[in-house]
């Protein structure tokens, strides 16, 4: 965040009201006497150097910037030690995503999956799976996809009745038109887009899989197409939830779940991660029904 300021003085002058983040977390920071060239220069969601003080303002640490440029080449960062991301890098996700759709064995369904795969392939490296409540951060939509193919993996080898096919094919298209549904920088999301306020990312991958197969001359009415978006359609499963029908094939059902467990254990981790050790209990976790969680530890 950047917002330009003015002093309470006589004359008032331009100061930068920052907040400054890594991976790790954020800090407030000021940076005094801007002058009209550095209001110009620099913008929010871009890296910078910075060298400045930590003080204290009203119990809180804020820092003090005294020089601030812009990040270059030279520099040798790498983007995610700045910002929240996948623990896993976004080109092993997208080999994985494409490794796991090569795997599918009926020919109508691989190529419906690598036609919605193909329109958001350079988003997904980066794009976030939701604004606030699970993998909120760079790559953390196809960070869920590949946990999701993990889970769906162990349960097809355990419920051998599913269609394998269809449930890679599923966990793959259920949130494939996410990245245009929000507008997102650096795995934050802004806002959502027209389309996905007026649309909605599940009709949205419902239609591609029907362009999908007018475009490979796949039939309309075909096993494959009404199984494909029944499960993208369905995979919220309930109407309050943004599914406009509910789960009525084994593998919807089966969808449903891997992605629900997904991402509310997936809440539960970042909850973890984020409360300090000493502290017993979580903050609310607004996806779980605002209840918080206890860190349980045993004596040894």
């Amino acid at each position: 965040m950047l917002e330009t300021k003015q002093t309470n003085t006589t004359p008032a002058k331009d100061y930068f009201d920052i907040i400054l983040m890594d991976a790790t977390g954020e800090v407030s920071a000021k940076y005094w006497d801007v002058t009209a060239d550095e209001k110009e220069a620099f913008a929010a969601m871009e890296l910078v150097k910075v060298q400045g003080s930590v003080q204290t303002y009203r119990d809180k640490l804020q820092v003090k910037i005294s020089r601030i440029r812009k990040a270059v080449e030279e520099d040798n960062i790498s983007l995610t030690d700045f910002i929240k991301a996948a623990p896993i890098s976004p080109n092993d996700l997208i080999n994985t995503i494409k490794r796991t759709m090569n795997e599918i064995q009926d020919q109508h369904i691989k190529t419906i999956v690598a036609y919605c795969l193909d329109k958001v392939e350079d988003k997904l490296m980066e794009y976030p799976a939701a604004k606030f409540h699970h993998h909120a951060y760079f790559a953390g939509l196809a960070y869920h996809i590949v946990r999701m193919l993990e889970l769906g993996d162990f349960i097809c080898k355990q419920r051998p009745f599913l269609n394998v096919d269809l449930i890679k094919a599923g966990i793959i298209l259920h949130d494939i038109a996410k990245p245009e549904e929000m507008n997102a920088q650096l795995g934050i999301v802004t806002d959502y887009s027209d389309h996905g306020k007026l649309i909605g990312h599940i009709v949205m991958a419902s239609n591609w899989i029907v362009e999908a197969a007018m475009s490979h001359q796949i039939p309309l009415d075909s096993k494959q197409v009404v199984a494909l978006q029944h499960m993208v359609l369905s995979h919220h499963n309930l109407g309050e939830w943004g599914s406009p029908v509910q789960p009525q094939l084994p593998e919807a059902v089966a969808l449903h779940y891997i992605d629900a467990m997904d991402a509310k254990l997936q809440m539960v981790e970042d909850a973890l991660a984020n409360t300090a050790e000493t502290e017993s209990w979580t903050p609310m976790i607004r996806g779980l029904e605002n209840k918080a969680l206890m860190r349980l530890t045993f004596d040894e």
